[in-house]
């Protein structure tokens, strides 16, 4: 799988996947921080990567529909502080293991993995 790290979460994130063997890019190390989620999701598409963020608006599938995207993986947290992010990340990173994402929205909290197709 190949990721896409927006800018609004740790660049320790992409360090956690790339440990569990995923291929994963932040958007702070291609230096388009910055950039309008219509374009980071625009050149996700391109790239085939999954989008990785704390963004809640792309979970809007009018504006994002997941059947146009390798995978959009929302984390909707009650805290985003940096050590509970990266637990998160842990856990969710064992929870890939073995799923197709392309076409797919997660919506992933502290409970819970949230699907939509």
């Amino acid at each position: 799988m190949l990721f896409k790290i927006d800018e609004n979460l740790p660049v320790d994130v992409a360090d956690i996947l790339q440990q569990a063997g995923y291929d994963a890019d932040t958007v702070h190390s291609e230096g388009i921080a910055g950039t309008d989620d219509q374009n980071i999701s625009r050149i996700c598409q391109h790239e085939q990567r999954i989008l990785l963020t704390l963004d809640l608006g792309v979970s809007d599938i009018r504006t994002y529909p997941p059947s146009e995207f390798e995978g959009i993986i929302v984390l909707r947290l009650t805290r985003q502080d940096k050590t509970h992010v990266l637990n998160i990340i842990r856990r969710l990173s064992s929870a890939l293991y073995g799923e197709e994402l392309k076409g797919k929205l997660w919506i992933v909290d502290e409970k819970r993995i949230r699907i939509r197709q």
